[in-house]
């Protein structure tokens, strides 16, 4: 009997060995990094091309808003353009009448220059052949100069077309990553304003496990190392994944409330954050732990 109690003694002895010896050095939960998108502009949903849950890859169109209103002022300017181009091509033609004009005075000048010569006409004929190239050179040069305020019209209307280009690819939304759609905040045929929150969604591939370590532990930890996560498999086993370490608090926190851990707690924790691929396991909020 004395024997039985002596060999049952060693085996609960043991099993508490090897219970601390599997002790995890860390325990905290899984996160990711959620994106949450807003609206650009203001319009009524026209299509909504995502739900809760649903894939999506980068550059993937989610949703586009009523786009009449841009597409109208584009009309608008595309039509005050052809009418300033017109206007210029008005301008261009009067000169072009202009140097038409001095070129056949040009002509009669010199026909009348040399009837001077030979006493067949007099200096005032002359003199006002002169006087009417003076004038038309004048007014084919303020004609030009209506150029400039032209091209000026141009510009500001080129500027408000690409402006309003630019409004009008933001009805178009586009997913900026690749990743699983977490909440959708808007239904099709509600109107969305600047800013206003569309959906979330974060890249369930890699999930962060953020744990606290205490800074007795924190000299066996580092940035790039290998370590072993540890999420729940049953109600009594646990299933082992591999991650890295990728950042480490700088600063000292007090334990958060969430953390709890099979040990006593200590004051002054510091925050590490282990990358883990998931498989379809791990979900966010799940517990984990990790050891080194």
């Amino acid at each position: 009997m004395r024997k039985n109690l002596f060999i049952a003694a060693l085996a609960v002895l043991f099993f508490s060995c090897n219970n601390n010896d599997e002790k995890s050095d860390a325990y905290g939960n899984f996160e990711a990094d959620p994106v949450i998108v807003s609206s650009e502009s203001s319009g009524k949903i026209l299509q909504l091309n995502i739900e809760k849950g649903g894939k999506v890859d980068a550059g993937f169109v989610t949703l586009i808003t009523d786009t009449v209103q841009w597409n109208l002022k584009l009309k608008q300017i595309e039509a005050q353009k052809a009418a300033i181009v017109a206007k210029r091509q008005a301008i261009q033609s009067q000169i072009v009448v202009f140097e038409e004009q001095i070129k056949n005075l040009r002509t009669n000048e010199k026909r009348i220059a040399r009837m001077v010569k030979d006493q067949a006409a007099t200096q005032k004929q002359l003199d006002d052949i002169t006087g009417q190239i003076n004038v038309i050179e004048k007014q084919i040069e303020s004609t030009k100069t209506q150029f400039t305020s032209v091209n000026r019209e141009l510009d500001v209307l080129e500027t408000q077309k690409e402006t309003t280009e630019d409004l009008l690819r933001r009805c178009t939304i586009k997913s900026p990553v690749k990743g699983t759609i977490l909440e959708t905040y808007i239904e099709q045929g509600e109107l969305a304003t600047p800013g206003k929150p569309l959906f979330k969604m974060a890249n369930l591939e890699e999930l962060t496990l953020k744990v606290y370590v205490s800074g007795a532990q924190l000299p066996g930890i580092k940035i790039g190392q290998q370590v072993d996560v540890l999420i729940d498999k049953t109600a009594t086993e646990n299933q082992t994944l591999r991650g890295k370490v990728t950042w480490i608090s700088p600063e000292a926190e007090f334990t958060p409330k969430i953390i709890q851990t099979k040990e006593e707690r200590v004051k002054l924790v510091y925050a590490v954050k282990v990358a883990v691929k998931n498989d379809g396991t791990l979900k966010i909020g799940m517990p984990g732990e990790i050891s080194w």
